[in-house]
């Protein structure tokens, strides 16, 4: 029996914590279409789709939340577990809250807990309030997002918003009083539970609750923790190199976060960089072929760069254009047109930054399954398509990583490279 089945509401979330099982010792794919999880292979412990539901209508996150819960308990899957991001990253509406609705009714369950906390990153939840350090979401870089700001840190209240079924919260005292606990999660007093976890200990306890749970909801920590709890066999190697991909690389960004246009402006001091207006050229219906042509000759000498990631004024500058949803939008339909050119002109290596932007570029390139790497510097982002034409990727929430972050991401894809070749020789 498959212990794990993780629906990720977008591609970068969903690489991360197939990651962070990998480094757990758990052969965890990841799949993006409910037909390829179908054929998932035997032997493995868990599995994660990744949708791109964040943003999605609520009814569009609804019935994909359906269909996941379906094709799982098809494949036997003993846990489902609904991963977000451990920032509590949504619309004002949803879709944390109806995607859980609907997964508690397929499953039948009372009840279940929701635990955003990523310790390695320094996300805690106190008192039912999301921390980033010891700065409190509302007031961190978060309120400045421009799809989906931060308003609240009280994640009771955030979830609330999101669901007419009573939220509750499970404190740090009361997940040492398992009597307690126990009786908060039989369904008497609602079926949702913000739950605190603010060190290892607090974490652990929840993983030992949760594995008994049908439904898990979560950020990044508490699946490695579940998968802790349930271990009964030694666990394998991680894995650092993934099968190498012969071709040229380039790097295509979208998010506009602080860390993405660092990472951008580092790449720039050495391989060129072409970034993308929208408020000024959105509009242009031949841009992604100007954008593609554009890269043919540098592709020649080295990787490159296309991005969209923008400053908030210019951010500000698309949204007044073309809206919020529009801008949006645009850039992800931009990225996926710009990754289908750039694989006809030789491209096989992507490194991609923001989560939107990942499945946009994914889903214009087909990609259905992909092996993942150990969680590692590159933060779970690193995976492989095999197959006759191999594709790799580097993929990236856009708060994610230091200034040199696309520098490490490029010398781990030249590196599996070179150890591909090195194979073949001997």
């Amino acid at each position: 029996m498959i212990e794990l089945g993780v629906l990720a509401d977008d591609i970068t979330g969903g690489m991360m914590i197939a990651s962070l099982l990998e480094g757990e010792g758990v052969r965890c794919p990841l799949f993006l279409t409910h037909d390829a999880v179908a054929q998932a292979p035997p032997g493995i412990e868990a599995l994660v789709l990744a949708r791109k539901i964040r943003l999605a209508p609520a009814d569009v996150a609804r019935d994909e939340a359906r269909r996941a819960a379906n094709v799982f308990q098809r494949l036997g899957v003993r846990r489902i577990y609904s991963k977000y991001s451990a920032l509590f990253d949504s619309r004002r509406d949803g879709n944390i809250g109806p995607i859980a609705e609907v997964l508690l009714d397929e499953l039948g369950a009372p009840a279940t807990v929701f635990c955003a906390a990523y310790l390695e990153r320094d996300v805690t939840v106190y008192q039912g309030r999301l921390f980033l350090g010891s700065t409190p979401l509302a007031e961190s870089f978060k309120r400045y997002d421009p799809v989906t700001p931060a308003w609240s840190s009280n994640l009771v209240e955030v979830l609330q918003a999101q669901t007419e079924r009573k939220v509750g919260l499970i404190t740090r005292r009361t997940l040492r009083d398992e009597v307690a606990l126990r009786a908060r999660l039989d369904g008497a007093r609602g079926p949702f539970h913000i739950v605190d976890a603010v060190d290892e200990d607090d974490l652990a306890r929840v993983a030992r609750l949760a594995i008994d749970l049908p439904l898990v909801t979560g950020g990044d920590s508490l699946a490695p923790a579940m998968a802790r709890a349930w271990r009964r066999v030694a666990p394998l190697p991680g894995r650092r190199l993934l099968p190498p991909s012969p071709g040229s690389t380039a790097v295509l960004a979208g998010s506009c976060a602080p860390q993405t246009l660092a990472q951008i402006e580092a790449f720039s001091a050495r391989w060129p960089v072409r970034r993308v207006d929208l408020a000024v050229e959105g509009a242009q219906p031949d841009l992604a072929r100007q954008l593609i042509e554009w890269s043919r000759k540098p592709l020649a000498q080295g990787p490159v760069c296309i991005a969209t990631s923008a400053s908030p004024d210019a951010v500000a500058g698309a949204q007044a254009r073309f809206g919020v949803a529009g801008a949006t939008a645009r850039a992800d339909g931009l990225m996926g047109e710009i990754a289908s050119g750039l694989f006809d002109i030789g491209v096989r290596k992507f490194v991609i930054a923001g989560g939107e932007t990942s499945g946009a570029v994914l889903g214009a390139l087909g990609v259905a399954h992909l092996e993942v790497s150990s969680y590692d510097e590159l933060y779970g982002g690193y995976c492989h398509q095999p197959g006759e034409t191999p594709l790799s990727f580097v993929v990236k929430a856009g708060s994610i990583g230091d200034g040199d972050f696309l520098h490490l991401a490029l010398t781990r894809l030249e590196e599996a490279d070179r150890s591909g070749i090195e194979t073949e020789a001997s």
